[in-house]
């Protein structure tokens, strides 16, 4: 009986763990969506777990050896009810792949909107906070700053922009 099943890994080790399985004969699953990251001064797109510290293993544990998962490098365990593997409810990773392979997927920390306040991380006006006035579809985003003692509106480029902290 074919289905999915989650597997817990260790911290930061899904893209290790999903290549041991793959080379074992399995067919593992990372969930991962694009991601902005930050580093000096710079703005990139990479692809992150979207549930980090797990992957997704389809396989039939009654024909196939599940016990070597738990042996593999970057696995913590499979994640078992009474010794057996948990299986995932059907349709699940199904349902799931095809909402985060979707264009219009956006990862909750990088959703923002209206009212949100915001920094803008490159540019001439680096560093400044301000709150989000709008967000276009082209992905520009209109801001409302404090600058030399008067409100100002400014239009940057999704990608300079981060939640404040």
């Amino acid at each position: 009986m074919k289905g999915w099943y989650v597997v817990c890994t260790h911290p930061n080790q899904e893209r290790r763990a999903e290549e041991n399985l793959r080379r074992q004969g399995f067919r593992p699953w990372v969930p991962s969506f694009a991601r902005l990251r930050r580093h000096a001064r710079r703005v990139e797109r990479v692809r992150a777990p979207l549930f980090p510290g797990y992957l997704f293993v389809e396989l039939d544990p009654v024909r196939e050896p599940w016990s070597a998962i738990n042996s593999t490098f970057g696995v913590k365990r499979l994640i078992c009810r009474k010794d057996v593997p948990a299986r995932l409810p059907e349709g699940f990773a199904e349902d799931l792949r095809a909402s985060v392979e979707s264009p219009d997927f956006i990862a909750p920390e990088d959703r923002l909107d209206a009212g949100d306040r915001v920094r803008i991380t490159d540019g001439p006006f680096a560093d400044a906070v301000g709150f989000i006035s709008s967000i276009d579809p082209q992905q520009r985003v209109s801001l409302l700053l404090s600058l030399l003692g008067r409100e100002v509106s400014v239009v940057v480029p999704r990608d300079l922009v981060v939640l404040a902290s």
